[in-house]
């Protein structure tokens, strides 16, 4: 089995198997997120207890609120952190799963019954006995088009 890095995640070829596998790009780890949200906060706070001891003891609430809006965005930004992609193509059968906002969700088609379709706007979606499923989301056109390609031969070419 060789790897190699390919639309910035990893191809697995063995034989008939191949794996797209994509990541939702984030350029946030936790330790950073941390470090970011635990800095604006403790610098709204102090700026807030600054005006609360001159006097002005009504901007503490809007500091409550500030800060609760930052944890929103970080909580946002963390369910986004786990998004990912995978499409692993053996023998006959072609599995999708995708995880986004913390829901995974999976589908499985038979390779000679799986069409590629493209729409204008340059997205990819595979489509079965009614049921559909857009591949290619975090990747940019460069890539999308190298996907395109790859599967377009793996489909068309069956088992190789």
């Amino acid at each position: 089995m060789t790897r190699e890095t390919i639309f910035e995640s990893d191809l697995e070829q063995d034989g008939a198997g191949f794996t797209y596998f994509r990541r939702h790009a984030s350029s946030l780890d936790l330790r950073l997120l941390k470090l970011v949200f635990g800095s604006l906060a403790v610098f709204s706070l102090l700026v807030a207890v600054a005006f609360a001891a001159t006097g002005a003891w009504m901007i503490i609430p809007f500091a409550g609120v500030e800060i609760a809006g930052l944890a929103v965005a970080a909580w946002v930004v963390l369910r986004r952190a786990g998004d990912f992609e995978r499409l692993a193509m053996s023998g006959d059968r072609i599995l999708f799963e995708c995880r986004e906002r913390g829901r995974t969700r999976q589908m499985e088609f038979n390779r000679c019954w799986a069409r590629l379709v493209c729409d204008g706007s340059g997205g990819l979606a595979l489509r079965s006995h009614g049921r559909e499923v857009s591949v290619g989301r975090y990747c940019g056109e460069e890539s999308r088009r190298l996907l395109e390609r790859e599967l377009r031969s793996r489909l068309a070419g069956g088992l190789r």
